[in-house]
């Protein structure tokens, strides 16, 4: 479970860290037009971004990877 967690974090920071070194204006002019957005359009953003992480994990899961530990089932 430590390592799932610990590789997954990783991955967030290397994906992060790739998108800010290699195209740091991209990135601020993305964070610009999150911040004109209204709070609902926000939350909505947050939302579709946390369910595409689950069927991302889902998909995974049906791949044979296991998410929970050795022989976890979900």
């Amino acid at each position: 479970m430590i390592a799932t967690t610990l590789l997954a974090l990783g991955l967030v920071l290397v994906t992060e860290g790739l998108a800010w070194w290699l195209a740091p204006s991209l990135v601020e002019r993305m964070l610009e037009m999150l911040r004109t957005l209204p709070m609902p359009a926000r939350r909505q953003v947050g939302l579709l971004a946390v369910v595409s992480g689950l069927i991302l994990l889902w998909l995974a899961h049906q791949f044979g990877a296991q998410l929970l530990g050795e022989g976890a089932t979900l």
